[in-house]
């Protein structure tokens, strides 16, 4: 299946768990994107001092990971005050040197299966994809970008316009040679970077997200490059680039 590696070409860009599966073990650098909301949350928590542990999904198992890690487990998806969820804006009074594991079917999960790969793992969305971007060019290896995507109710993919954007942002800052696939990212970002916050407030992600009333979520992820944070996965944990590996 090597027609299938994009190996021909420095920048490469693929969906979800298979891109980690067989493609992040010949990057240098895998750039996960799940701009709403895992990766944006781990922007804006790592921005603020904290850490964060991906973990796949929470079952029975999430409170013991966190227990055994001195983590606080992440609720689900809650309007509850005070409580840290997977929710940017719930993030965004985070205490520095707070350890969260925060539980998620699909950029947390990438995440996680990309630990062991060999492969440098870094968490981008569109608030710091600029930063990201030099950060990777920086260390001058091959680079997979990874929109995450959403599920259908039966469980399988649904590649989603917002980790698009996302995945076409960071590729945007990335010289090179691109692949097909990753022109195309780019290509989209080109189009709709003015209207990013019309665009993820329109998409299904961005409805969900509204009638469910996390509206704030959704315009803290549209936000552009506002951030400079690089969150890097160091051991088990995302935080910022310069306390891990160069």
């Amino acid at each position: 299946m090597a027609h299938f590696d994009q190996q021909a070409f420095s920048v490469r860009c693929e969906w979800g768990m298979p891109a980690i599966e067989r493609m992040a073990a010949h990057a240098g650098v895998t750039v996960v994107v799940d701009v709403l909301s895992f990766t944006t949350c781990v922007d804006v928590a790592v921005g603020h001092g904290a850490s964060v542990l991906p973990y796949p999904w929470r079952d029975d198992g999430a409170a013991a990971y966190a227990a055994a890690r001195g983590a606080r487990l992440a609720e689900g998806r809650s309007a509850q005050p005070g409580s840290f969820c997977l929710s940017p804006a719930s993030l965004a009074g985070v205490p520095p040197g707070t350890r969260i594991v925060l539980p998620s079917p699909n950029g947390s999960a990438l995440s996680f299966a990309a630990r062991d790969t060999g492969t440098q793992v870094v968490a981008a969305c569109l608030r710091n994809a600029a930063a990201v971007a030099q950060w990777v060019a920086e260390r001058g290896v091959p680079v997979l970008v990874v929109p995450a995507g959403e599920r259908w109710p039966d469980g399988s993919l649904r590649p989603c316009v917002e980790d698009l954007l996302g995945a076409g942002a960071v590729i945007e800052g990335l010289a090179g040679g691109r692949s097909p696939e990753a022109e195309t990212a780019r290509a989209a970002f080109r189009g709709l970077r003015d209207r990013l916050q019309e665009t993820l407030s329109a998409c299904s992600s961005g409805r969900e997200l509204f009638e469910r009333g996390f509206a704030a979520d959704v315009e803290i992820a549209a936000q552009l490059n506002v951030s400079q944070t690089v969150p890097l996965l160091y051991g088990e944990a995302f935080v910022a680039a310069d306390m891990g590996p160069s």
